[in-house]
């Protein structure tokens, strides 16, 4: 049989707009002399550019160079920033431990941290908010905060982060997977990628399956004693990390995991999510919905994937009919045919046109 002209990835891969280009500038910024934060960021574009400030996901998903291309080089000004405790910010969870790189990390935290880097790089007017999964939920708590900064907001693969958002991301059927474990007994995402589900859950125990994201937590929490303690820790985070990860794709890429299945970026991606879902995300519960009349007052830009199993399309559905009850329904609401990831073809393409079709910020 010729399986020859399957599609085997759902990735942007060289469909990109835009060139990738090198940053223009970067550095550290220390924001907190307490607890030692210092955020690594990276700018693109002309300095007189129309300033973009780019929020990764996860929380604890850190940035990379391709970010940038979504992003028109002639027109936007971009800053790409690795949030507290991950990637090359400093302490780094893999680095320093979470002790360390979880101290004083928290919403209102990264909030006050945007707002210190755009004071250091001379942002005085309004600017384009881009985020995506968790970095939509910053995002949006940031705009919440700090309306009169935001030109407009871009945001994908919306994330409410409430407690059923979360059962359906990491529970499941997880209970009663060793009995049935193909069995449709709840929502979830294990529903879509079983074998995936089965990788995660291996990790615990049966009566660990219980609450899955409080059992990664215990784990991620202990202070390993031994190389034993170690071992399972670590492949603990990479199987959280993989999850994530692999299921963020249409077509799943077992072969090609990228920065999901390395050690130090999964200690980070898995301990920074455990450490905010663990406490609502240091969100009031209904804060973000609750707040749809200052969001209203933006021109939001919307773009999920239909097939998104990490953030389901209804947590779209709930903004949107939130932000029409404020009386302003977004500026652009587009449904593409694709899974979570912002490197998802489909997704690709409608944010870089949707930044290319934006109205220029005026003076």
């Amino acid at each position: 049989m010729d399986f020859s002209r399957l599609e085997t990835s759902s990735k942007i891969g060289d469909g990109w707009a835009y060139p990738a280009v090198e940053a223009r500038k970067s550095g550290w910024l220390a924001v907190d002399a307490e607890a030692g934060h210092r955020l690594y960021w990276e700018e693109y574009g002309p300095a007189d550019g129309e300033p973009v400030m780019f929020l990764h996901g996860g929380p604890g998903g850190a940035c990379s160079p391709e970010m940038a291309r979504f992003f028109d080089p002639a027109r936007y000004r971009v800053i790409l920033f690795d949030q507290r405790g991950c990637g090359k910010s400093e302490p780094n969870v893999a680095a320093a431990g979470p002790a360390a790189a979880l101290a004083h990390n928290t919403t209102a935290d990264l909030i006050g941290d945007i707002e210190t880097l755009r004071d250091a790089l001379g942002i005085a007017g309004k600017m384009h908010v881009f985020g995506g999964s968790w970095g939509s939920t910053l995002a949006m708590a940031y705009a919440i905060a700090f309306p009169h900064h935001c030109a407009s907001l871009i945001l994908r693969g919306i994330f409410l982060g409430a407690a059923e958002d979360l059962l359906y991301l990491y529970q499941g059927n997880a209970a009663t997977w060793h009995e049935a474990p193909h069995a449709l007994t709840a929502p979830g995402a294990y529903i879509a990628y079983p074998d995936e589900w089965g990788e995660l859950l291996s990790i615990l125990t049966v009566a660990e399956r219980t609450d899955v994201m409080a059992s990664y937590k215990t784990i991620f929490d202990t202070v390993p004693a031994n190389e034993a303690e170690r071992r399972k820790q670590l492949d603990a985070a990479v199987a959280w990390s993989l999850w994530e990860g692999t299921i963020s794709n249409l077509i799943p890429e077992h072969a090609a995991t990228g920065k999901f299945g390395d050690a130090d970026f999964a200690l980070c991606f898995a301990q920074i999510e455990a450490h905010y879902f663990a406490n609502n995300l240091f969100i009031e519960p209904g804060h973000l919905l609750g707040n749809t009349a200052t969001l209203a007052s933006i021109p939001v830009h919307i773009v999920h994937g239909r097939f998104d199993q990490v953030c389901p399309l209804t947590q779209a559905s709930r903004l949107v009919d939130a932000l029409r009850g404020a009386g302003a329904k977004p500026a652009t609401y587009i449904i593409t045919n694709a899974g979570h990831s912002a490197m998802e073809r489909e997704n690709a393409l409608a944010l870089t046109a949707i930044m290319d079709g934006l109205p220029r910020i005026t003076a």
